[in-house]
């Protein structure tokens, strides 16, 4: 890992930048888990469970790299506690994806038809906003070089708008999906129906985070 004081030196916005790319490849990394359990590979979705704890073990080194390292006062046009708070909300992401792998092995799942034709465009709309916000961290040296005005802060408005629909877009699915898995008629345990409905609410929370996230950098434009 870079030295983290460097990283500062170079930029105060690098180690975010790297903690959420580190955070994008946790949940990335949920595609493959629901493929093989899909599959009913459930070797392969404990390992990729294990994948994605490691994972977010690495983003948790950043995190505290960053908080131990962060300096008192930035001399930015941006909030210490601002900064504190996008990284909370990226820790919150990454904290949500392991769970998610975790949940898939507490025991052997099986997709329901109720909810099979959903559930991969539910996944892909909740990965699809948190890449669109990553984008938008990477953008915010360009917005203090551009001292939050300009071409630059119009671009990030037009992205936080695009994130909040994709959420938006994800909600509507995962209603449809949850109607669908709750007039189920086929026959379910009781700890088979309540690892599903987590699974589904964990992975919504992706996208509300990533919403947040969206919602905190514009905050900080607007400010």
């Amino acid at each position: 890992m870079l030295n983290i004081l460097k990283l500062f030196g170079q930029s105060p916005f690098a180690p975010l930048q790297s903690h959420m790319d580190q955070v994008s490849e946790c949940v990335v990394l949920l595609r493959n888990l629901f493929d093989a359990l899909l599959q009913q590979n459930f070797d392969e979705v404990q390992k990729l469970s294990e994948q994605i704890s490691k994972m977010e073990h690495a983003a948790d080194l950043i995190k505290n790299n960053i908080r131990n390292h962060l300096p008192k006062r930035l001399f930015l046009s941006i909030d210490r506690s601002a900064l504190l708070e996008m990284l909370s909300l990226q820790d919150s992401i990454a904290d949500t994806a392991e769970d998610i792998g975790v949940l898939a092995t507490i025991k052997h799942l099986e997709f329901h038809p109720s909810f099979e034709k959903d559930f991969h465009p539910f996944l892909e709309k909740n990965i699809e906003t948190l890449q669109r916000v990553r984008n938008i961290i990477h953008e915010i040296d360009e917005l203090i070089e551009s001292s939050f005005g300009g071409i630059e802060a119009e671009k990030v408005r037009t992205m936080v708008d695009e994130v909040a629909y994709l959420e938006h877009q994800g909600d509507i699915i995962q209603r449809r999906l949850i109607k669908n898995f709750f007039n189920d008629e086929n026959p379910m345990s009781y700890s088979t129906f309540h690892l599903w409905q987590r699974i589904f609410e964990a992975i919504s929370a992706i996208g509300n985070l990533s919403e947040k996230l969206a919602f905190r950098v514009r905050m900080t434009l607007e400010l």
